[in-house]
């Protein structure tokens, strides 16, 4: 009885898993997503669909060829479960079939993706670069406590691979609001493309803007402590909250130490149909993702197909939100695109402080 109690309860735990397989292909079929298939397993992208990347892996097939195929194998799959409980020693009463993961990655949409290679505990000791690319300050003071936004640039030997929309958590030496020291980990959206700003897949940057509050609710500088930090600026007649892990990489100097984590985060990536139509919404530094979207699509050796033309077929339409035009971050990128690839790249900004809508009220993205 409980070899046959473990027997069902191993078989309902593998038609569950492939249920959950069968209806996730279906779901993504019928939203026209593309996906790449895993190995052994049918999915929408056949072998020889164009990606942004190449080649996409798997085998072709549809949802409903992975629905029947599913469901042939189900009786087959509780035989074999059976088989195996039968040749089982009793006293065996568990049910937690757990499903073997692979350390360090994770499959989306049948693609295996860098997953939490570094954790808190374990993190990555990278080095601060120098950014050929771009100063460490990006914006221009606008009277603003808050007006500082940078641009920082990490090594990591290539031990820490990411994709295009996925982020990386930064550990601060603290003390935090509760403390701690070190500070608990702050996830940032990364800025650059897989490659990293330089094309050697060793380094990843960050757009990271400086949290500065004066007299607000919560402060860990009293009047007269506040001093300046490396873009100058301090409010020292005020009662300042500095935020603990933004003014600390927004400090850094080339050589400094930075402790990372991750990398994680699957919700932003890229569609890998070349064809596809990209609409992008950002306000201030959610322009991350999106950089590195941009920098794929338009600028990398790695998006260049072999013809010279880019691998990327369809149109990328940005839409950004800053308060001041001093404020933008990354135009001169943006106006590149615009000049090298005029059927492909559209723009539109909307300077809240500075434009005015039909009404005659402040200009933000969802009424561009």
């Amino acid at each position: 009885w409980l070899n046959l109690t473990f027997a069902l309860c191993l078989a309902w735990k593998i038609l569950e898993a492939m249920a959950q397989t069968v209806v996730g292909a279906a779901l993504l079929g019928a939203a026209g997503t593309a996906f790449l298939a895993s190995p052994g397993s049918p999915g929408p992208v056949s072998q020889t669909a164009p990606s942004l990347r190449g080649t996409a892996p798997g085998n072709p097939g549809s949802a409903g060829s992975a629905g029947v195929a599913g469901t042939a194998a189900l009786a087959s799959l509780a035989g074999v479960a059976m088989a195996a409980a039968a040749g089982r020693r009793s006293g065996a009463t568990s049910c937690n079939a757990a499903a073997v993961k692979k350390k360090g990655a994770k499959v989306v949409h049948g693609k295996e993706i860098p997953w939490n290679l570094f954790s808190p505990k374990a993190p990555y000791q990278g080095k601060v670069v120098e950014n050929d690319f771009h100063p460490q300050t990006l914006t221009e003071p606008t009277g603003d406590a808050n007006w500082e936004t940078t641009h920082v640039t990490f090594d990591h030997g290539g031990k820490v691979p990411y994709i295009e929309g996925q982020s990386i958590g930064v550990i601060a030496p603290g003390p935090d609001k509760k403390g701690e020291q070190p500070a608990k980990i702050r996830l940032y959206s990364i800025a650059s493309s897989a490659v990293g700003d330089d094309q050697t897949s060793k380094t990843v940057s960050l757009c990271v803007k400086r949290v500065v509050e004066l007299d607000g609710k919560f402060s860990n500088r009293a009047k007269g402590e506040d001093k300046p930090d490396k873009a100058g600026t301090a409010f020292p007649e005020n009662e300042v909250y500095r935020g603990v892990c933004s003014n600390h990489i927004c400090d850094m100097s080339p050589g400094d130490d930075v402790l990372i984590t991750g990398p994680t985060g699957a919700e932003m990536l890229l569609p890998e149909d070349p064809e596809a139509n990209i609409i992008m919404l950002a306000t201030g530094t959610g322009i991350a993702p999106m950089r590195s979207y941009l920098r794929l699509l338009f600028h990398d050796k790695a998006g260049a197909a072999s013809d010279g033309s880019r691998k990327f077929k369809g149109l990328a339409w940005l839409f950004m939100g800053v308060p001041y035009s001093k404020s933008l971050l990354y135009d001169d990128e943006h106006q590149v695109y615009k000049k090298e690839f005029p059927d492909q790249f559209k723009y539109d900004y909307a300077v809240s402080r500075e434009d005015k809508n039909a009404a005659g009220q402040k200009m933000y993205i969802q009424t561009k």
